[in-house]
């Protein structure tokens, strides 16, 4: 009997976490069985994988590092983060080794890509990240319910959302959600005083992924204010969900969003965010022209399309002849 070929993940985030990079690792997990047997590790424990699939070029350097050392034909799949395209292979020598060693790199935006060294494109693959799709559920019209989703810390920029809440603050028809946990400290501290002093802000905390998707798909918008992103898997569950996005203008939200998406402000710009909330509620047809631009884009984030992606491009390096 053919006995499958072994494949390690490594991502800095186990289930815990219930973050992006969890997200992604184990939904590869999936995509990925049955056709190879797929084992989960935060470290890489010194196995005989055939490939391993790093996530983050900085937090999984020592698990390259050890991999190489240990296999040196073996390929390796490194998975390019928000905080890895945005900041960290600009800066940290430990992610730019990381590149380095990789066979294979993935970024999980369409322009993801530019963020690399010239040189290093040629083995930079994009795979957009998928999940299922779902029917929006009954939203009010009496109110406008906006939504974010994201752990209280820096890169997801809450406190954009909040001052934009602050600005809505003689609206009582526009609603504003929050779910996330509290990463920083601080922030879940001003994230509670705003619940107490603004009726129309709630800081729900975190809520296991199942919950966070029905609230996504209840809300008439979700609202999406990084300052660095790989590919938000929010967004990615607000288009599938029929649910319009307000993001903030950075690759790792356009390269999903697409080209032309109305829906966008500035990084750190609350006053502009308020203004599109707004707009949002007092303009009838405002959601339905966002839901028209996203609805195209659909398609693109099905998980066959990221399972033929990620599976082809897994078999084509298995493939490589081994060197002499």
């Amino acid at each position: 009997m053919h006995r499958l070929e072994s494949l390690v993940i490594v991502t800095p985030a186990l289930a815990q976490a219930n973050n992006g990079n969890w997200q992604t690792a184990h939904r590869w997990a999936q995509l990925l069985r049955p056709a190879y047997r797929v084992a989960l590790a935060q470290h890489w424990q010194g196995g005989d994988e055939a490939l391993l699939i790093a996530l983050h070029a900085r937090r999984s350097a020592a698990a390259i590092a050890a991999f190489r050392a240990a296999h040196p034909a073996r390929p390796i799949l490194l998975v390019l983060t928000g905080t890895d395209l945005y900041r960290d292979i600009q800066t940290d020598a430990a992610a730019q080794r990381s590149l380095q060693m990789a066979d294979a790199l993935v970024v999980l935006n369409e322009l993801g890509l530019r963020q690399l060294p010239a040189a290093l494109r040629a083995k930079a693959h994009v795979v957009l990240q998928s999940c299922t799709a779902r029917a929006p559920l009954l939203r009010s019209s009496r109110q406008l319910r906006a939504l974010m989703v994201g752990h209280l810390r820096d890169e997801k920029d809450p406190q954009t959302y909040w001052r934009a809440a602050r600005r809505l603050a003689g609206r009582p028809d526009i609603r504003l959600d929050h779910l996330g946990a509290a990463l920083d400290p601080a922030l879940g501290g001003e994230a509670e005083a705003l619940a107490a002093a603004l009726p129309a802000f709630r800081w729900l905390g975190g809520l296991p992924h199942a919950a966070a998707r029905r609230r996504i798909q209840a809300a008439h918008v979700l609202v999406h204010p990084s300052r660095m992103e790989g590919g938000a898997h929010v967004v990615i569950e607000a288009i599938r969900s029929g649910t319009p996005v307000l993001a903030s203008r950075i690759d790792g939200n356009l390269g999903l969003l697409g080209a032309g998406y109305e829906g966008v402000f500035e990084p750190g710009d609350d006053a502009a965010l308020a203004a599109l909330l707004a707009r949002a509620r007092d303009d009838a047809d405002m959601l339905a022209r966002l839901s028209a631009q996203l609805s195209p884009r659909a398609a693109l984030f099905a998980p066959e399309a990221e399972q033929a992606t990620l599976r082809g491009l897994v078999a084509a390096l298995l493939a490589r002849p081994t060197p002499p």
